[in-house]
C-alpha cells in the first residue's frame, strides 16, 4: 500500500471522528420571514430531506446488519439454539441483531425487525425505490409500502413490477399505490395474492395495548370473513341493549358485549378462575400519622410510642456496640422493618377486612417512600414474625431490630421460592431495555453468572425473558451490569448503554447518583 492511500485513509478517518462528535443539526430558515408560498415551497423541501434521511438510515441499518453474521448463533441441536422464530428478517444476520437495533434506537424488539425488515427490502431487493428515496423524490412512506407489498414477491416479480410503478409512485396517494402494486404482482405471478394471503394468517394475533386512564385496548388480527363475523355478533349485541333503554353510547355498548362474549360470565361449567391478591404497604405509613416517632396503632396510646422511642434509642446505643466490637449489625438498605411495624400492617389488614381470595393467595409487599421494594411476605409469615418479635429484645420490647428483609442468599445456584416471589414483585417484566414481557413469563437469571463469581442473591438476580436470557448467554460482547437496588444496565456491542430500573410498587423511580464525568457520547441514558 502507498504512502498516499496510508495517509489519506488516516485523514478521512480523523474528518469522519471529527464529523461524528459534531451534535445533530437541521438547516433552517427565519420561519417569520416566510411567506406563504415560500412555507409551502419549505415543507416540500423538509419532505424530501425526511426521505433522504430514511434511506440514509436504511444504509446505517444494513452496515450495523452486516457486522453481525450469523456464523456465532447457537447452531440447530446446540442446547442453546432458537427453535421457531424469532430470528433475524435480514438473512445470513444474527437472531440477536433485532435487539442490539431496538437498543440503538430506543425502540421494542418487534418494531426494530420491521425497521430493519424493510431497509433490507430497499437497499438489497429494491435499489431502484431506494435510490429515488436517496434522491427526495420518493417519501419513506411511499417508499414503506413498497417493502410491505413485495415483500414475499420473488426477483421476478420485483424485476417485472418496480419498473413499471416506480415512476407513478409520487403522484399516487399511499393507498391507490399498495392497490396497483397488489395488480402488477397478480398480474406477474398468479400464486402472488395467495401467497400474501397465507402469510398474512401467520400473522393473526391478539394483541393487548398499554392502559391509559385505567383502560385498555384488546385487538385482534383475524381473517377477513371471521373477523366480520364477530363484529356481526358484538354489533347486534349493542344493538339489543341500545333498543332495550340503555341509552349508554353504542361504543360502550359494543365494548361491554364483546367482554361478555369472550368472559362468558354466565357459563359456571367453566373452571373457576384464581386470585392472586398483592396488598403494597409503604413503610411510611405504617406509623401514627400524629407522632412520627411512634409506630403503634391508633388505639394504643402515646406513652406506649414514648416507650417505643425509648426502647428504639436502647437498641440504636446497643448496635453501636456492637459495630464498635466488630460484630455484624442486621439492616435492610438501611430502613429496618421492625416487629412494631408489622403490627400495625396486620391491624391495618384486619380493619380493612383484607382475605385471600377463594383458591388463590395474598402476598404484602413494603415498599419505602420511593417505591423500592424491601420485603415481601405471606399472611400468614407476617403474623408470625409479628409474634416472635425480636429474636434479641424479646416479643414485648419495641425495638428498631429489623425482623423482616429481602430473603438471605441461596448457598448453591438453584435460587428460593422467596427469592423468586420477591424479585418477580420488584422487576414486574422482563428487565431487558424495551422488553415489557410480565414477570411471570420470564426467568430468574444471575446477572453476573454463577460461574464466574456471580451470587445468588436478590443483588444479583433479574428478570429475563427467555429470548433475552438467551441472548444474554449466547450473544457476543453484550455487557450487563445491575447496582445492588436493582438498576440494570445493559451495553449492546457498538457500545449503547440503556438503564432500566425497577419500576416500584408505587411507580416511582429511586433517584440515582449523579454519574462520573465523561464525554456527554459516552454517558449512559436513561430508559
Amino acid at each position: 500500500m502507498s504512502a498516499t492511500v496510508v495517509q489519506r485513509s488516516v485523514v478521512e478517518g480523523v474528518l469522519v471522528g471529527w464529523l461524528m462528535q459534531r451534535p445533530p443539526s437541521v438547516q433552517r430558515l427565519p420561519v417569520e420571514l416566510l411567506s406563504a408560498e415560500q412555507v409551502a415551497v419549505e415543507l416540500q423541501r423538509v419532505q424530501a430531506r425526511k426521505a433522504m434521511d430514511a434511506a440514509y438510515a436504511a444504509e446505517l441499518v444494513m452496515a450495523l446488519a452486516a457486522a453481525r453474521p450469523d456464523t456465532d448463533d447457537p447452531p440447530p441441536g446446540h442446547p442453546g439454539a432458537r427453535r421457531r422464530g424469532g430470528g433475524s428478517p435480514v438473512p445470513g444476520t444474527s437472531e440477536f441483531f433485532p435487539d442490539e437495533l431496538g437498543m440503538v434506537l430506543n425502540c421494542s424488539r418487534s418494531f426494530a425487525s420491521r425497521t430493519a425488515a424493510q431497509a433490507y427490502q430497499l437497499v438489497e431487493r429494491m435499489p431502484a425505490v431506494h435510490a429515488e428515496c436517496t434522491a427526495g423524490r420518493l417519501d419513506r412512506y411511499r417508499a414503506g409500502v413498497f417493502a410491505d407489498v413485495l415483500t414475499t414477491a420473488s426477483d421476478e416479480v420485483l424485476a417485472a413490477v418496480v419498473p413499471a410503478v416506480l415512476p407513478l409512485a409520487a403522484g399516487l396517494s399511499p393507498g391507490k399505490l399498495r392497490n396497483r402494486l397488489v395488480a402488477a404482482a397478480e398480474a406477474a405471478d398468479e400464486e402472488f395474492a395467495e401467497q400474501r394471503r397465507i402469510d398474512a394468517e401467520q400473522r393473526a394475533a391478539v394483541r393487548l395495548y398499554p392502559p391509559t386512564d385505567g383502560m385498555s385496548a384488546l385487538a385482534s388480527e383475524l381473517p377477513a370473513p371471521v373477523a366480520a363475523a364477530m363484529w356481526s355478533t358484538i354489533d347486534q349485541a349493542a344493538q339489543l341493549a341500545a333498543t332495550g333503554g340503555d341509552d349508554r353510547p353504542i361504543g360502550v355498548l359494543r365494548a361491554e358485549a364483546h367482554a361478555a362474549l369472550v368472559l362468558r360470565s354466565w357459563n359456571t361449567s367453566r373452571p373457576a378462575m384464581t386470585g392472586h391478591l398483592t396488598i403494597t404497604a409503604p413503610l411510611s405509613a405504617l406509623r401514627r400519622p400524629d407522632c412520627p416517632d411512634c409506630p403503634g396503632t391508633p388505639d394504643q396510646g402515646h406513652a406506649v410510642g414514648s416507650a417505643w422511642s425509648r426502647g428504639a434509642e436502647r437498641a440504636r446505643g446497643q448496635a453501636v456496640d456492637r459495630a464498635a466490637a466488630g460484630e455484624a449489625t442486621p439492616a435492610v438498605d438501611g430502613t429496618p422493618i421492625t416487629a412494631a411495624h408489622l403490627r400495625e400492617l396486620l391491624t391495618q389488614l384486619s380493619a380493612l377486612g383484607v382475605q385471600a381470595p377463594p383458591g388463590g393467595s395474598l402476598t404484602v409487599a413494603v415498599t419505602d417512600d420511593d417505591g423500592a421494594l424491601l420485603a415481601t411476605a405471606t399472611a400468614t409469615e407476617l403474623a408470625r414474625l409479628a409474634a416472635r418479635g425480636c429474636r434479641m429484645h424479646g416479643r414485648d420490647v419495641a425495638c428498631e431490630c429489623p425482623v423482616l428483609g429481602p430473603p438471605p442468599e441461596a448457598t448453591g445456584y438453584v435460587h428460593t421460592p422467596a427469592q423468586e416471589r420477591f424479585i418477580r414483585m420488584r422487576d414486574r417484566t422482563c428487565r431487558h431495555p424495551g422488553c415489557g414481557q410480565p414477570a411471570g413469563r420470564t426467568d430468574a437469571d444471575h446477572v453476573l453468572p454463577y460461574d464466574c463469581g456471580g451470587r445468588t442473591s436478590c443483588q444479583n438476580l433479574c428478570c429475563l425473558c427467555r429470548t433475552h436470557h438467551r441472548l444474554k448467554t449466547f450473544a457476543r460482547g453484550w455487557r450487563f451490569q445491575m447496582r445492588p437496588d436493582g438498576t440494570l444496565s445493559v451495553t449492546t456491542p457498538s457500545g449503547i448503554t440503556r438503564t432500566t430500573r425497577p419500576p416500584g410498587l408505587v411507580h416511582a423511580q429511586r433517584a440515582l447518583p449523579a454519574p462520573p464525568s465523561t464525554p456527554a457520547d459516552d454517558t449512559p441514558p436513561p430508559f
